[in-house]
């Protein structure tokens, strides 16, 4: 196992592929840690050089009392590249980890050689959805909200005919640390990206799930028409967490940008 110091924090990331390859960074949603890409992983490992981490408060990263910023998040990962030596890289993320990676990309472009967000937006809901989730916690835990989490992050589908797999993924969210878990929906709430996102110029490539029911596919729309230089794609027979549903088609549509993008 590899841990880093970064902004006061110790993170968890594990590699793959071959290391004179070009990076590839990927960044996790709320409630989950670094092994969500595991299958998106596996295909791109073979011509890139894959980097995946534990935010802050997830997995087996630091989790430090709660609340937590979004500044913090960005400040973590730009931490994280410094001491691994990736002067520029991909990225990808996940819902509050597509927004980490907005952060990074408007914070400092020269870094990015390219930009995947998934299932994400510059504003995730009003202020007052992540007080109710924080306060929903205080009082029953987690595992008291679990249930309305996963009908949001997974497509019917996925739900009924793979229970066991669904079993596996609430166990993961339901052993977030708490104060990992509201620290980041702190920074949830607070975060607004919407100026800097407008100013990131580089060709992006914007994912969503077509029954994502945490950021739909209309919220993922907006973001990709809010960039200068975008392109959206839906992916059917996924939720809000596409590298799991669909690992195969989100695998093809990054390293197909990347291609584009000459990030080869």
């Amino acid at each position: 196992m590899s841990f880093l110091h970064s902004n006061d924090v110790t993170l968890y990331y594990r590699e793959a592929g071959r290391g004179n390859a070009p990076p590839v960074v990927l960044a996790n949603s709320l409630g989950t840690d670094c092994r969500i890409w595991d299958a998106v992983i596996a295909p791109l490992a073979e011509r890139y050089r894959i980097i995946s981490y534990d935010k802050r408060g997830h997995g087996l990263s630091d989790a430090p009392a709660a609340p937590y910023t979004m500044a913090e998040h960005v400040a973590d990962l730009a931490g994280l590249a410094d001491g691994l030596g990736l002067d520029r890289f991909a990225l990808a993320g996940v819902s509050v980890g597509g927004m980490i990676a907005q952060g990074l990309a408007a914070a400092s472009p020269e870094r990015l050689a390219a930009l995947v967000l998934c299932d994400t937006a510059a504003r995730i809901g009003p202020a007052q959805i992540w007080d109710a989730r924080i306060a929903a916690i205080a009082a029953g835990g987690i595992a008291s909200i679990s249930g309305a989490i996963l009908e949001r992050w997974f497509s019917r589908a996925f739900r009924e005919g793979r229970p066991i797999e669904l079993a596996g993924w609430r166990n993961l969210l339901e052993r977030t640390p708490v104060e990992g878990y509201v620290g980041t929906c702190a920074a949830l709430r607070d975060a607004d990206l919407r100026d800097g996102t407008g100013r990131i110029a580089l060709r992006t490539l914007v994912v969503v799930g077509e029954e994502d029911g945490s950021t739909p596919p209309a919220v993922v729309g907006a973001l990709a028409a809010a960039l200068p230089n975008a392109r959206f794609e839906t992916i059917a027979g996924a939720g809000h967490l596409p590298m799991i549903e669909q690992p195969e088609r989100l695998a093809a549509l990054m390293q197909g940008y990347f291609t584009e993008m000459g990030y080869v």
